[in-house]
């Protein structure tokens, strides 16, 4: 019998795992996810370093004296300790890389928060990651901000393949989608193989959910209660419509002729906020070909315990997703100012969890013992 992971895998959705920490890795644990739970990549971010190294101290406390004994600035150590287990890792993924031809495998390091609004810096580190890990089977993720997206055509078009994160809305997701055809434009007419750069589109669910119910709350109608805890599903479901779209335009389909990667949607904030819905209710629900679904532990460990996965489910459901956004509207809810909250509220978080990230270091390299000095 297969488990719910393998006919997840089987029906086309590559399984990540939302959490990365050194223990992780030296432990044997991501080798045996591999193995057991079918997950092939990983992703990361501020949050999930934060609690590794401010959680798992002692992992890395040979290296933070190390760093000290060097004089390394707090950034300095952050920079040296995340790349190290991000190459770790991707090393640990290299086969399944080789496998799906680089499709999977992947590993996902994201550029400092800070740096949201600052396009010319979020390019710089990109690069700067990109190097410093130095292995083919990584993600650069850079935030879909307003001046996310012109960093991450220009990452795209130095070879460089690109997680694109913090995706809330349609609209947004449509100029995702034009950042990274024309990144791949650029990197074409500049030589480089095509083939080899790869992109996904993270496109955040449960927060959906959360914000737009507390809307629904506040307007206590019973036409308002109804429609609790489906927009995060529904407009999920419309990114994939408008994927299958944009890729099978003319100018998307020259490029995969020229042996391009379509930018495959990957859904994040797949935990489950409500404990009154299913566990499993954003990869269930949330089936289709060709897709990413990163799963924190809890989420995968539900999935492959009792996750009923009955092939595709979203293809076919579009009329039915556009209907919970025009009911949403009737009842009174700003979508657009829903997913502009998310994306404030993202970066927000993001940008906290690193200066949490910051003090934890800093505290680490004051205390690191003199001998190591």
């Amino acid at each position: 019998m297969s488990t719910p992971t393998e006919k997840l895998s089987a029906a086309g959705v590559s399984i990540w795992l939302d959490d990365l920490s050194r223990e992780r890795i030296t432990s044997g644990n991501l080798t045996e996810l591999i193995s057991t739970r079918n997950v092939t990549g990983v992703t990361t971010n501020p949050t999930i370093f934060q609690g590794a190294i401010g959680g798992g101290g002692h992992a890395y406390a040979d290296q933070i004296a190390q760093l000290a004994a060097k004089g390394a600035s707090v950034d300095e150590a952050i920079f040296a300790a995340t790349t190290d287990d991000v190459r770790d890792a991707a090393d640990i993924f290299r086969p399944v890389y080789d496998a799906t031809k680089g499709a999977d495998g992947r590993v996902s390091i994201e550029v400092s928060p800070d740096l949201a609004h600052d396009t010319d810096a979020t390019i710089a580190q990109a690069k700067e990651l990109w190097a410093t890990v130095g292995r083919p089977n990584v993600h650069i993720k850079i935030p879909a901000t307003k001046a996310g997206l012109p960093a991450i055509t220009a990452v795209l078009a130095e070879g460089i393949s690109v997680n694109v994160t913090l995706i809330f809305s349609l609209e947004r997701y449509a100029d995702v989608i034009e950042a990274y055809l024309a990144g791949i434009e650029k990197a074409k007419d500049a030589g480089h193989d095509v083939s080899q750069i790869h992109s996904v589109a993270s496109f955040f669910v449960s927060r959906v959910d959360t914000e737009v119910d507390k809307r629904l709350d506040a307007i206590g109608t019973d036409e308002a209660e109804a429609l609790k805890s489906l927009a995060g599903v529904a407009n999920a479901r419309l990114a994939y419509e408008l994927y299958e779209q944009a890729f099978a335009t003319d100018r998307a389909t020259a490029l995969l002729e020229a042996g391009a990667n379509a930018q495959r949607p990957l859904w994040a904030s797949t935990g489950v906020k409500d404990p009154s819905l299913p566990d499993t209710l954003y990869v269930t629900e949330l089936v289709a070909p060709g897709t990413v679904n990163t799963m924190p532990e809890k989420t995968l460990e539900a999935t492959f315990d009792h996750g009923q996965i009955a092939g595709d489910a979203v293809t076919g459901t579009y009329a039915a997703a556009h209907k919970v956004f025009a009911d949403l509207a009737a009842a009174g809810v700003d979508f657009a100012d829903v997913t502009q909250v998310l994306e404030d509220e993202g970066v927000s978080k993001f940008i906290a969890s690193w200066h949490d990230l910051q003090g934890t270091v800093k505290t680490a390299l004051e205390n690191a013992p003199e001998v190591a000095r």
